[in-house]
């Protein structure tokens, strides 16, 4: 009896679990730098091309600033209760694209939680902007956040699965 054995469900979570802490790594570790390495405090602005900007703007909401007039608490409550229920998900998935895409949904929540702890709204730094039109400001967390996203998308479309071979009827 000295084999670990593992359930087949729980089989696949480490993978998945590293798309989480990488994607809660590359952000903290950026946000760190810009932030207490560089000292940028808000409103720094770097053109790097004619519709892309390198900035530090504060995002008090969520996605696109929705909620930005509520109460940090309220935001946290919302925000605790998303991650874990993604947890569970996570937790009780079986197929591989979809834990990969709940550990990518969860790192940049965790992530982005951790500036509103620290800093009470979410350090964004990447701009696409065409002349006055602002497209959207972002980090790492929300891209990790969109490519797990895709992913669950991917899943829903059947995309990843194995197939099974159709049953002569």
């Amino acid at each position: 009896m000295g084999a670990c054995i593992v359930k087949p469900a729980l089989k696949g979570l480490v993978p998945s679990l590293t798309f989480a802490l990488l994607a809660f790594g590359l952000d903290r570790g950026h946000k760190y730098f810009q932030i207490e390495v560089e000292g940028w405090r808000g409103g720094e602005t770097v053109r790097v091309t004619d519709f892309f900007d390198y900035v530090l703007v504060w995002n008090t909401g969520v996605s696109y600033g929705l909620l930005g007039d509520a109460p940090l608490w309220a935001l946290s409550i919302v925000i605790a209760a998303a991650t874990i229920l993604l947890g569970v998900w996570w937790w009780r998935s079986t197929q591989q694209l979809v834990r990969a895409g709940l550990a990518f949904c969860i790192g940049g929540a965790v992530s982005n939680a951790v500036d509103r702890a620290l800093y009470g709204a979410v350090a964004d730094f990447f701009h696409f902007h065409w002349q006055d039109y602002s497209f959207y400001i972002f980090n790492i967390a929300d891209s990790a956040i969109t490519l797990g996203v895709l992913l669950l998308i991917l899943d829903l479309l059947g995309i990843g699965r194995v197939r099974q071979p159709a049953t002569p009827g």
